[in-house]
């Protein structure tokens, strides 16, 4: 197999929804914008994203989205909205936005350890 070939691809966040933000990051993690992909080999670029504080809501997302988890247990379900994750953290919820656009198999640990949030 030849050496894969892996750019480092900067993205401001300043005035960009999370949801098209995260659609381009994930896009070019998976390295579908190369001529050579192929869905089963992980041959993306590092992407570096900054001024993730600076990121656009559209509508009352913010305030009623919330992010669910579910520990396995009776009642173990557990809820945050996006607001006190934003507050604490504002790269999480790209994070969390990207890695639900990637599939589910084991390639994507790789991908997301390629995602620079800053």
């Amino acid at each position: 197999m030849k050496n894969i070939e892996r750019k480092l691809q900067k993205l401001d966040a300043t005035d960009q929804s999370v949801g098209r933000l995260a659609t381009r990051v994930a896009t070019l993690l998976r390295g579908k914008h190369k001529p050579e992909y192929q869905a089963h080999l992980d041959l993306g670029d590092i992407v570096e994203v900054s001024n993730i504080t600076k990121l656009k809501f559209t509508g009352k997302k913010l305030n009623q989205k919330q992010y669910y988890h579910f520990s396995g247990y009776l009642g173990g379900l557990k809820t945050r909205k996006m607001s006190d994750i934003y507050a604490k953290n504002p790269g999480e919820v790209l994070y969390r936005a990207v890695r639900e656009m990637l599939p589910d198999t084991k390639l994507r640990i790789g991908m997301l350890k390629r995602l620079i949030i800053k």
